[in-house]
C-alpha cells in the first residue's frame, strides 16, 4: 500500500521494555542475569578448550558439541548484553539498525541450535545403531559437511527472514513488549501488509522444525527399536551414557519452547518467557548437563587441572 520509492521506515529506533520486572526489583533482576550469562560463557568456553586441548576428545560427537556451545555463546550474546546494558542506564530504545542486526543474529543461532541437535542425534543414532561402521560413516569430512550445512542453512533462512522484513514500514507505535527485536513482535508493529512474511515463516520454519524433529524423533525411535529387539544391560548403558545428555538438551530445548507455548494461558507474556527459556536458560545449562553427564570431560577436566597445577609448581 504504501510503498515509497525510496521505502525508507519512518521510525528510526525501536523501545524495547523488556522484562515485566516489579520495580525496585531492577537491581535483583540485573544480578541474576548477570550472573546467569557469565556462567553460560564460561561454561561453554570451557567445554570448547577442553575438547580443543584433549585430544581423547577429537571425535565427530565432541566436534558438534564444541559448535553447540559456540553457538549457545552466540545466541546469549546477541541478546542479554543489550538487556543488561538497558537495565542498568534505565534507557529502552535500540537503533532501527540496531534492532534488524540484533533479529538476524537471534535467527541465524537459534536455527544453528536446531540443526546442531539433528546433526547430533544422527551421531548418537549410528553409533548406536551402527557401531562397527561408525569411523567409516562418520568421517571427517561428512563431519565438517554437517557443520557448514548448519551455519549455511540457518544463515540464508535468518537472511530472508531479515530481507523480507526490511521491506516493511514501521510508523507510529515502535514499542516492543520483548528485551529484544524478535521476529512476531516486530511484524506486529509493521504498518504494511506481512502476509508475504507469515507466509514464509509458516512455510520455511515448518519445513525446518519438521526436518529437525523428525531427525531426532527417527534417531531415537531406530536407538530404542533396537535397544528393545536386544535388550541387555551393557548395550542399555551404552545408549545411555552416550545419549543421556543430548537427549536431556532435546527435552529441555524443545520441552521448553512446548511448554511456554502450548501449556500456558494466553498472557502476554508468553514470548518474553519462552525467549528467556531459550536465550538464558538452556544455554546456561547445556554445558553442565554435557560435563556432569559425561566421563571424558570430566577426566579432561582432571588433566587440566592437573597440567595447570603442574605449571604452576615448575614455575
Amino acid at each position: 500500500s504504501n510503498m515509497r520509492p525510496e521505502n525508507q521506515s519512518s521510525v528510526s529506533q525501536f523501545l524495547l521494555l523488556g522484562l515485566p520486572i516489579p520495580p525496585g526489583q531492577q537491581g535483583v533482576f540485573f544480578t541474576l542475569f548477570l550472573g546467569m550469562y557469565l556462567t553460560t560463557v564460561l561454561g561453554n568456553l570451557l567445554i570448547i578448550l577442553l575438547i580443543r586441548l584433549d585430544s581423547r576428545l577429537h571425535t565427530p560427537m565432541y566436534f558438534f558439541l564444541s559448535h553447540l556451545a559456540f553457538s549457545d555463546i552466540s545466541l546469549s550474546s546477541v541478546t542479554v548484553p543489550k538487556m543488561l546494558m538497558n537495565m542498568q542506564t534505565r534507557q529502552q530504545s535500540i537503533s532501527y539498525v540496531g534492532c534488524i542486526s540484533q533479529l538476524y543474529f537471534f535467527i541465524l543461532f537459534a536455527g544453528l541450535d536446531n540443526f546442531l541437535l539433528a546433526v547430533m542425534a544422527y551421531d548418537r543414532y549410528v553409533a548406536i545403531c551402527q557401531p562397527l561402521h561408525y569411523t567409516t560413516i562418520m568421517r571427517e569430512g561428512l563431519c565438517v559437511l554437517l557443520v557448514a550445512g548448519s551455519w549455511v542453512l540457518s544463515s540464508s533462512v535468518a537472511l530472508l527472514y531479515t530481507l523480507l522484513l526490511v521491506r516493511l514500514s514501521f510508523c507510529a507505535d515502535n514499542a516492543i513488549i520483548n528485551y529484544f527485536c524478535d521476529l512476531p513482535a516486530l511484524l506486529k508493529l509493521s504498518c504494511s501488509d506481512t502476509f508475504l512474511n507469515g507466509l514464509v515463516i509458516y512455510t520455511v520454519g515448518g519445513m525446518i522444525s519438521f526436518l529437525c524433529i523428525g531427525v531426532i524423533l527417527g534417531s531415537y525411535i531406530r536407538i530404542g527399536a533396537l535397544i528393545l529387539r536386544v535388550p541387555s544391560t551393557r548395550r542399555l548403558y551404552k545408549a545411555f551414557s552416550t545419549c543421556g545428555s543430548h537427549l536431556s538438551v532435546v527435552s529441555l530445548y524443545y520441552g521448553t519452547l512446548a511448554g511456554v507455548y502450548f501449556f500456558s494461558s494466553s498472557w502476554g507474556s508468553k514470548d518474553i518467557i519462552a525467549s528467556v527459556m531459550y536465550t538464558v536458560v538452556t544455554p546456561m545449562l547445556n554445558p553442565f548437563i554435557y560435563s556432569l553427564r559425561n566421563r571424558d570431560i570430566k577426566q579432561a577436566l582432571k588433566m587440566c587441572v592437573k597440567r595447570i597445577k603442574f605449571l604452576k609448581w615448575q614455575s
